[in-house]
């Protein structure tokens, strides 16, 4: 399996997680192990449903003047 960020080869990991929701402590999923990039199921499932950014839309400013 090739990397999607940089191309590199992928190998099969086992990682652990204590906050999991589901309950489950290990998880199986890719790393690369040339930039270090990890992929499981849920990481696939997130950026399957990726919303693009809200276009025109501004940010308030909640900062104030000094003076």
């Amino acid at each position: 399996m090739d990397c999607p960020r940089c191309q590199g080869i992928m190998i099969q990991d086992k990682f652990g997680d204590v906050a999991d929701e589901s309950g489950a402590m290990y998880f199986s999923g890719w790393r690369c192990i040339t930039c270090g990039e990890i992929l499981d199921p849920v990481i696939s499932e997130n950026r399957r449903h990726h919303h693009e950014p809200l276009i025109g839309r501004s940010r308030k400013k909640f900062a104030t003047q000094l003076g």
